[in-house]
């Protein structure tokens, strides 16, 4: 991907602390399909934003009908969906991350695909980004890459969505010793299969 479209942090949970202090706030909505990875509820609470929390099927899979039912009638500014879904594991199909993108392009809304367990899954939402979708991918080097230490989070998205991150994030926010550990990590990608 171009440069532009990435935007790195200290960990996943700054990228999104950062995603939601530029795009959550007071007056706005964020959806999640529980159970899911906390963090996403918890940062946005923070910025003072409503969570809209919607179940997932008894088998934990996303209920489809009911995500995008929720999408429309809450018109969230942000929907997050995970894949593979922490804790749960389950893989998102690629149809239902297409579904989920184009009811929150009809809303204006921004869909967050988390993929910290991205190397367990049998495709990304990554060849989806492109700066006309309402889409970024979370990613981190804290699991599969054994760096949680590092703190090395990022994204991949439209790159006007990553020049409105640059706005809000602290200089400085990411030294170097982590950006040289991740450049050298991603030499070994191959090795990670």
């Amino acid at each position: 991907v171009d440069p532009a479209q990435v935007f790195a942090a200290n960990g996943s949970n700054e990228v999104l602390q950062t995603l939601l202090l530029t795009y959550a706030g007071p007056g706005r909505r964020v959806a999640t399909f529980e159970p899911t990875y906390q963090l996403h509820a918890h940062i946005a609470r923070l910025t003072g934003a409503t969570v809209v929390e919607t179940a997932r099927a008894h088998d934990f899979s996303l209920d489809l009908s009911a995500a995008l039912a929720a999408v429309r009638e809450a018109r969230p500014t942000v929907t997050f969906v995970c894949s593979p879904n922490n804790p749960t594991g389950l893989v998102e199909p690629r149809s239902n991350v297409e579904a989920l993108l184009a009811a929150v392009r009809e809303v204006s809304g921004l869909l967050v695909v988390d993929e910290a367990y991205a190397q367990f899954a049998p495709w990304s939402a990554l060849d989806l980004v492109s700066d006309d979708a309402p889409l970024v991918v979370t990613r981190t080097f804290s699991k599969t890459w054994s760096m949680a230490a590092a703190r090395l989070g990022y994204l991949v998205g439209p790159r006007w969505l990553v020049a409105e991150l640059d706005k809000v994030t602290l200089p400085y926010h990411l030294d170097t010793a982590k950006q040289i550990a991740g450049r050298l990590a991603l030499r070994y990608v191959d090795d990670m299969g």
